[in-house]
């Protein structure tokens, strides 16, 4: 319908179902098929977006979110001025026909921007695409010359077959014995015809194409009875420069393989015979065919190939001995130089020094005694700090190395444990030290532990003096010490000897001036010098695993100077020296000789007691401590295996001598301490029982040392040392049990109590009675029965008998019957007459004496 009014134009569509559709979007509907048979119908829209220019403006249509309604077309009129209207912008989907100026002025600079980058695209466009077609343009020519080089190479190869051909066939030409002896002799039926038929065409730059290659000796050659080629190259029509130099089974050799034959020659040409090398080659202990053969600078398969010679089968990881090797490298023309993994440690210790690069040191001071005789007291004096209180029981149980100085000298004391669970602990202080300090208690006099120190003194070669402690108790009596010295041939100045002797005092400080006087004028006397510009040398005095700076080594410099930095090899454990910590808590940038320090930076806790050295580099520090590791473990492997052995053979000691273990799993907080622990606990043995160390070690308990208990059903025993969390959980998971301890009697009296509940129990024998028998009644149902009159003790039933005959033991069992007249009884005194019969024994005699006795099983202890 139409309608005109106003000079306007109304035109409404009302059939027209109103829809409010997108311009640019096309629907469609697609079925999605389920499983089970199910589908659905989906109504899917494609919008099209148009692109347009950034000069072209078109006027979009304003969409409004309003209901839909009819279509309605205005014109406006005629005679109205059209004002220009600035372009639709699209903002989220809504179409605003109004921008404003700072927005008109972004876009107008967006298009100038677009503008510029699209004149540079272009200009890349234009540089990529002339490379391009250069790069193409190189590529193509390299193509080219490649081909033509290829082309001349393959003409020239033929040139030189076909001159190798010519000159064959004149050399069978001008043998006309051997063309007769062809012409007379019947045609064979041969592959190799003697000339082509004239009619076949000749390849063109082929001289004498048709004429075959004949054998110099055709009796020699075989015939076949195959087809001749002639026929063949007749029908074919065409021969060809591969068809004539061709084999009689139609393969010929390749250009590339002819060129490798003729470079193999010309190079075979201009070396000619290598010469032969003769090498030293060093062998060490063990060797594979791979690395000898490396060593000698031949080739792993000849020597492989000579094995098989010889009847073996190698490969190149195969491993030789020395002996082996050296006549391997005798045969292929070498000299050999046979070198031992021991020879390794070359040069690591004892290097001579000059006597001009020596000077003069502190001396090494170690304090021995015996046990509560004063020796940390005494230290404890001359360093002015309390030492013995941090000490389980007082008694001192590590070795603690301190420095003190007097009139300007140094001196370096080695506080040694005086119990005698530490004899080797104070073995090693005593091989370290320069000069020993006896320490004797006045109101004690001389002990067994004073007694080892002396021979550990004397066993190291060093001189002793004599400090007599605690002199201000009123029942000391020096006189005496030294009376009692005088029967272990320790001779005092004041008894005509040549050791010196000093009354002290550690808790009144008396005498201690004294002391460190007669150690300076000891120290003169040994004029002590090392050289302290070279590498460092010494020992280690104690070792532990701290939980915050992991393992420290407590050592002593022998000779030369420690440095932050060194790379140190201690017994079978490495590393690089992190940090010097001394005495008194500081951290040192380097240690001269007779410093003890802490070390930290090394791999592991070494033992207590072994030396230490310096190396240049860690390769070499680490080939030592893997070679040392080696041996300490063959040692450890071949301990075990003796101390195993067969299985028959450990039946058979358990049978004949009742051998029982009591396995154990020791850890210390010092390498030392585990040690000591060791030492007192094997003295415990004996034949019946004894205590087996499955593991020993420095630092806390671990989870995997309560695994290793689990498997060998060992008892844990911490001394010093906690176990972790984890630990503590699998131990009560698996019923391990864990003992702690901090004093070493403690631990040495509840193995040995707990190794005494391994003994069998002793079986005690308690004679009762005698009976002898009167006369011997055979009663129906019953047996034989022993009319008897006790003639001493008593006789009781339910005891063990034995039945006595001339004084020989017939038969030993038990009662089966006691009675008294016709009743039963317990016992019968003795004078009184009774009735005996034997449990499954009826071999009786008139006269025979019935043994009564009782059997007790006694608890035995270590």
């Amino acid at each position: 319908m139409t309608d005109t009014k106003d000079d306007k134009t109304l035109t409404v569509t009302p059939k027209k179902t109103l829809t409010l559709k997108r311009p640019g979007i096309e629907q469609g509907t697609v079925r999605q098929n389920f499983s089970h048979g199910r589908t659905k119908s989906v109504v899917v829209e494609t919008k099209k977006r148009k692109f347009s220019s950034p000069g072209e403006r078109e006027a979009a249509p304003v969409i409004t979110p309003s209901a839909p309604k009819p279509t309605l077309t205005v014109a406006p009129p005629p005679n109205v001025e059209q004002r220009p209207r600035p372009a639709p912008v699209d903002r989220g989907g809504v179409v605003l026909n109004s921008l404003s100026r700072g927005e008109m002025d972004a876009r107008r600079r967006a298009l100038e921007d677009a503008k510029v980058r699209e004149v540079e695209e272009r200009a890349r466009a234009v540089e990529d695409a002339k490379r391009r077609a250069e790069e193409e343009e190189r590529r193509q020519r390299e193509r080219v010359e490649s081909a033509r080089r290829q082309a001349e190479e393959e003409a020239r190869l033929q040139a030189e077959a076909e001159a190798r051909r010519r000159a064959e066939e004149e050399a069978r030409r001008r043998q006309p014995e051997v063309a007769d002896d062809e012409e007379e002799a019947p045609a064979p039926k041969s592959r190799t015809p003697t000339a082509a038929p004239a009619a076949a065409p000749r390849a063109p730059g082929v001289g004498l194409g048709d004429i075959r290659r004949a054998p110099l000796k055709p009796e020699v050659a075989p015939a076949k009875p195959t087809k001749t080629k002639g026929e063949e190259d007749r029908r074919r029509g065409k021969l060809t420069l591969t068809s004539a130099t061709a084999d009689g089974d139609g393969r010929s050799r390749s250009l590339s393989s002819m060129r490798r034959r003729q470079e193999k020659f010309k190079r075979a040409m201009q070396q000619g015979e290598r010469e032969k090398i003769s090498r030293e080659v060093v062998l060490p202990e063990t060797i594979t065919v791979q690395e000898l053969a490396s060593r000698m600078s031949e080739r792993a398969v000849d020597l492989i190939k000579y094995f098989m010679k010889q009847g073996q089968m190698m490969t190149p990881g195969s491993v030789l001995d020395a002996d082996t090797a050296e006549l391997i490298a005798s045969e292929f023309g070498h000299t050999v130089r046979r070198v031992a993994d021991s020879d390794i440690e070359e040069g690591l210790f004892n290097i001579r020094d000059e006597e001009d690069t020596q000077e003069t040191r502190s001396p090494v001071v170690t304090i021995m005694g015996h046990v509560d005789h004063g020796k940390t007291s005494l230290l404890d004096a001359i360093r002015s700090a309390n030492v013995v209180k941090g000490e389980a029981g007082g008694i001192t149980q590590h070795i603690g190395a301190y420095q003190v100085e007097k009139n300007g000298q140094k001196i370096t004391f080695l506080d040694t444990p005086g119990h005698e669970a530490f004899t080797a602990m104070r073995a090693r202080g005593a091989q370290a030290t320069d000069i020993a300090i006896l320490v004797v208690a006045a109101d004690d006099s001389v002990m067994p532990q004073t007694i080892e120190s002396i021979s550990h003194a004397k066993a190291a070669g060093v001189p002793i003096i004599v400090a007599i402690n605690k002199i201000d108790k009123p029942s000391a009596d020096a006189q005496r010490v030294r009376t009692q010295l005088l029967q272990h041939e320790v001779f005092v100045e004041s008894m005509g000897g040549e050791v010196l002797d000093v009354e002290v005092s550690a808790k009144t400080g008396a005498g201690l001036d004294n002391l460190l006087e007669a150690i300076l004028l000891q120290t003169e006397i040994l004029d002590l010098k090392a050289n302290p510009n070279r590498t460092a040398e010494g020992v280690v005095i104690e070792a532990q695993l701290d939980k915050g700076r992991g393992p420290v080594a407590t050592i002593l410099v022998q000779t030369g100077t420690l440095k932050t930095g060194d790379i140190l090899v201690a017994g079978n454990v490495y590393g690089k020296v992190r940090a010097l910590v001394n005495d008194q808590g500081k951290t040192v940038q380097l240690a001269p000789p007779s410093m003890p320090v802490e070390v930290l930076g090394l791999s592991g806790t070494p033992s207590a007691g072994d030396r230490f050295a310096v190396v240049e580099t860690e390769a070499r520090a680490r080939e030592i401590s893997e070679y040392r590791q080696r041996v300490a473990r063959d040692k450890a492997v071949a301990r075990q295996s003796g101390q195993r052995g067969s299985l028959e053979q450990m039946m058979s000691q358990l049978q004949n001598t009742g051998l029982k273990e009591f396995p154990l799993v020791i850890k210390a907080d010092v390498q030392g301490s585990a040690e000591a622990i060791v030492a007192a606990l094997e003295k415990l043995g004996t034949d019946e029982v004894r205590a087996r160390i499955v593991h020993v070690g420095a630092g806390a308990i671990t989870e995997s040392d309560v695994s290793l208990a689990e498997t060998s059903n060992a008892v844990i025993i911490g001394f010093n040392v906690r176990a972790n969390k984890q630990a503590r959980t699998a131990a009560d998971q698996e019923g391990i049990e864990v003992r702690y301890y901090n004093i070493i009697y403690n631990l040495v009296d509840d193995v040995k109590q707990a190794m005494s509940g391994l003994l069998s129990p002793e079986r005690r024998e308690t004679f009762i009675g005698n009976a002898e028998i009167l006369e011997v009644f055979n009663i129906t149902k019953t047996g034989k029965v022993a009319g008897c009159r006790v003639t001493e003790g008593k006789v009781e039933r339910g005891a063990g008998v034995r039945l006595i005959r001339d004084n020989v033991v017939i038969h030993e069992g038990t009662l089966k019957t006691l009675k008294r007249f016709k009743d039963e009884v317990g016992e019968v005194p003795v004078g009184q007459e009774c009735g005996m019969a034997f449990q499954n024994y009826e071999d009786i005699r008139q006269g025979d004496v019935i043994e009564c006795f009782r059997v007790e099983m006694v608890t035995r202890s270590l």
